[in-house]
């Protein structure tokens, strides 16, 4: 039996899939004997962590500063350009200052030209990791847009949800001991439960996406049910997006299957099994307004549930 829930309140509504048939309703203690459980959950709305923004790059005017709400933000020297040029060394001390002052634990990182090289977001998360032991960090490279505010947007968000997403995680083990849970990706396929405590953006309108497909299976039924069954009939996937530079047709193909074992990697880590893990879709658009060679690639990778 295959579980899809919608998380809604009073309660969250269950409906069991057995051959592509929901079922529904159904009882706890007939759930807690499910192959699996898929999650379908809008987190807009819900509370948010204050964050902890640092921006690795140059001086800006004070209205295109990070905008965290109720966090703290700094900008410290450093990162490239989307060539992979190097703007200046990273300034390690203020990074260090602002992690162990600013009293969060929640953090976004995003440094100019991180979707092509991503070294100086990593070497700031090192350095808040050894200063905040246990603080959950993102990186605007994973969500992979060249824009540093669209990245540096999607990072903090991630960052906020952080908090909420493992509380969400660990209330859907409590109710559902033993059962391995995914949740419903925003656009389409679900996530592990470990992949959306890391990654809850992924998630963000998972609900609606649900919904949405649900819909199609089963129109003129209750939308909870609906979703709950949207939910279930998703299967495991992940995408990467990246900005590459590549001379030549062959120098293009090695850092496209490069960009394609990540993507591979990543639906593992979303649930996929192993061996099922394929890759769906590959999109490469070069970059008119940038240098010759540059190109934005997308991989969408997908798999099957255990």
């Amino acid at each position: 039996m295959i579980l899809g829930v919608a998380l809604v309140r009073p309660a969250p509504v269950l409906v069991a899939v057995g051959d592509g048939v929901p079922e529904w309703p159904v009882g706890r203690a007939a759930a807690r004997s499910a192959r699996r459980a898929c999650v379908a959950v809008d987190l807009s709305g819900l509370p948010t962590a204050p964050v902890a923004a640092i921006r690795v790059g140059g001086p800006c005017p004070e209205v295109l500063r990070p905008r965290v709400g109720s966090g703290a933000a700094t900008i410290v020297r450093g990162g490239h350009s989307l060539t992979g040029r190097a703007l200046a060394p990273l300034d390690t001390e203020a990074v260090r200052r602002f992690a162990a002052g600013c009293g969060l634990a929640d953090f976004a990182v995003t440094a100019t030209g991180s979707p092509m090289l991503a070294d100086h977001e990593l070497a700031v998360a090192a350095i808040v990791s050894a200063e905040v032991p246990g603080a959950r960090i993102t990186l605007s490279y994973e969500f992979g847009t060249p824009g540093l505010r669209e990245r540096e947007e999607s990072a903090i968000r991630n960052a906020a949800l952080g908090a909420e997403a493992g509380r969400i995680v660990d209330e859907a083990a409590r109710e559902l001991p033993g059962v391995p849970v995914y949740f419903a990706r925003t656009g389409s396929g679900v996530v592990s439960a470990s992949y959306f405590r890391r990654y809850p953006l992924t998630c963000d309108l998972g609900g609606a996406a649900s919904l949405a497909r649900g819909r199609v299976a089963l129109p003129g039924v209750p939308h909870e049910v609906a979703a709950a069954y949207g939910a279930a009939i998703g299967r495991p996937e992940a995408r990467v997006e990246r900005i590459v530079q590549a001379r030549g047709r062959a120098e293009l193909d090695r850092v496209l299957q490069d960009a394609r074992d990540e993507a591979l990697t990543r639906v593992v880590s979303a649930g996929a099994l192993p061996g099922s893990a394929r890759i769906a879709e590959t999109t490469v658009n070069p970059l008119s307004y940038l240098p010759d060679g540059l190109y934005r690639v997308r991989v969408t990778a997908e798999g099957t549930v255990p």
